[in-house]
């Protein structure tokens, strides 16, 4: 009796292991194999940005911050942007800008945002925008004489201008020799208190951050470049990523999506 069950047992186990193999089987034929293969690969990408208001800025002004503590213009457009086009992120706020700079242009999988797209900078990075505008201006404080209707005019001037920023880096190489600091809106400070005559910044960034450091009555004295702010990828992230962020954020523009997010801190 004691034989029967066993053999009965052993012949249960034969049946299931054999249908577990069919099973396997059939999920490597070539048709699942195919299926498997039409699911696009998961990918991510590592965001890096800094404090530039209001396009990019830590909720509580220092210059760390994780995803959840980053707010402004640029980071909310990229937040709905790689949801819409299915693309991973992770997104950290860091300081200096030179840094995470170098860092997304040597380091596979990296991006940083937002900078503006030179043709010096095209073939460093591979780029999805525009994000929004960014002007560059000559601000001067309320009570100042000083009148440009060119930029070789504000040579003589003692010119304030923010380490690593693309105006900065025009300005030295036209032999302008701006007064550097590491945060942009230590130049509102250092202005009203007449420590620079000029601070060249861009807008809306720049009124942005004298408000934020609560100086006001300063007067736009020179407009002299429109700008535009991107997204950087580094170049070994792969085209098709690209295309669909871009392709993302094209359709927010066309829905109005874009604008809205912009209205809401302009």
């Amino acid at each position: 009796m004691f034989k029967r069950v066993l053999l009965a047992l052993m012949s249960v186990g034969f049946l299931l292991a054999g249908v577990a193999h069919a099973a396997e089987t059939e999920s490597e034929t070539p048709a699942a194999v195919a299926a498997s293969a039409d699911s696009p690969p998961a990918y991510s990408v590592v965001l890096l940005t800094e404090n530039f208001p209001p396009y990019n800025m830590a909720v509580d002004g220092k210059n760390f911050a994780p995803d959840k503590k980053i707010a402004g213009i640029a980071a909310e457009i990229l937040r709905e942007t790689f949801k819409r086009a299915g693309i991973g992120y992770s997104m950290t706020l860091r300081f200096p800008w030179n840094r995470i700079y170098k860092l997304a242009m040597d380091t596979p999988g990296y991006g940083v945002f937002s900078t503006a797209r030179s043709p010096d900078r095209e073939k460093l990075f591979k780029w999805v925008g525009p994000i929004g505008p960014d002007d560059w201006i000559m601000l001067a404080r309320a009570d100042s004489t000083i009148e440009l209707s060119s930029l070789e005019q504000a040579r003589k001037y003692k010119i304030g201008a923010y380490k690593g920023d693309r105006i900065a880096e025009q300005l030295a190489a036209d032999g302008l020799n701006p007064v550097l600091v590491l945060r942009d809106q230590d130049n509102a400070r250092k202005l009203a208190d007449g420590q620079i005559d000029l601070w060249a910044t861009g807008d809306p960034s720049g009124r942005y951050l004298a408000r934020q450091e609560g100086v006001s009555g300063l007067k736009t004295v020179l407009r002299f470049n429109s700008d535009q702010l991107f997204l950087a990828l580094n170049k070994d992230i792969p085209d098709e990523v690209v295309a669909k962020l871009q392709k993302a954020l094209e359709d927010m523009r066309a829905e109005g999506k874009v604008d809205e997010i912009m209205g809401r801190y302009l």
